[in-house]
């Protein structure tokens, strides 16, 4: 993505954490508490990493992990307490800021600014686990999106394992009326019109801090994510929810005993 893009971006991450961190980065609830937040990131690390772990045979204690795009640390915490080293990333200053005051007391967590395009300042073959939960919001189109998915690979271990959330929705998801509204917000965005963009956004009834596509990214079909992998020195074990906003995919690095 080009440094402004990345600036913008930033920018309405910012903006979301400074109007209501917890809830722009758990939208199903509109207001949570400390308690409540870290929860719903312990219940998520059960339900989905959990499983992932086990299948790819790969125990947390004393390994390396990295998360993408941490936002205020929801389940950055259920992490710390597995793995021996946390790599934290996120766009937001904000978020981050928020996220390490919540979490003092864990000492193995390296909180990072993302700069929305690569991860450089990660070692090649240095993590044994990499997770992604929210959906890389990339205006620039899927191709930041696999470029992001090929640095994961990247600094994965051989026989290190992945979980990453695409939005692989390719078809409609809202009527006429919505595709209307969302179509002129985010060409507003596009042309660096943002508070333009979230005036239009509140007359049409919408959030007006989810204006621009800094919030739903770019949509990438399942089977090219799966290209990617596969040509990134990775091996696909499952993709769910194909064709739809909320897909995963799961696999590891090529390089284990499970690979040969």
């Amino acid at each position: 993505m080009a440094p402004s893009v990345t600036k913008i971006m930033r920018r309405d991450w910012d903006t979301r954490a400074r109007k209501n961190a917890f809830h722009y980065i758990a939208s199903w609830r509109k207001e949570w508490d400390r308690e409540s937040f870290i929860a719903s990131g312990e219940e998520d690390f059960e339900r989905l990493v959990i499983p992932i772990l086990a299948r790819c045979n790969l125990p947390a204690a004393g390994k390396s992990m990295l998360e993408l795009g941490c936002g205020a640390g929801r389940m950055t915490a259920s992490f710390a307490k597995r793995f021996e080293h946390v790599y934290a990333f996120d766009l937001s200053h904000e978020m981050l800021s928020r996220a390490q005051r919540m979490h003092t007391e864990q000492r193995n967590i390296l909180w990072l600014l993302s700069n929305g395009v690569d991860l450089s300042c990660v070692a090649s073959d240095s993590m044994d686990f990499v997770f992604q939960l929210s959906r890389p919001a990339a205006p620039s189109g899927g191709s930041a999106h696999l470029a992001i998915h090929r640095e994961m690979l990247r600094v994965l271990r051989p026989g290190g394992a992945f979980l990453f959330q695409f939005n692989g929705g390719l078809e409609p998801t809202m009527n006429w009326r919505g595709r209307l509204a969302w179509g002129i917000t985010d060409a507003l965005w596009a042309v660096r019109l943002g508070m333009l963009s979230r005036t239009a956004a509140t007359a049409f009834g919408l959030d007006p801090a989810l204006s621009g596509k800094s919030w739903r990214g770019a949509s990438i079909a399942a089977g090219s994510v799966a290209e990617c992998v596969n040509a990134s020195s990775g091996v696909v074990r499952e993709i769910n929810g194909k064709n739809t906003p909320m897909a995963w995919c799961c696999g590891t690095r090529c390089g284990s005993e499970a690979d040969a």
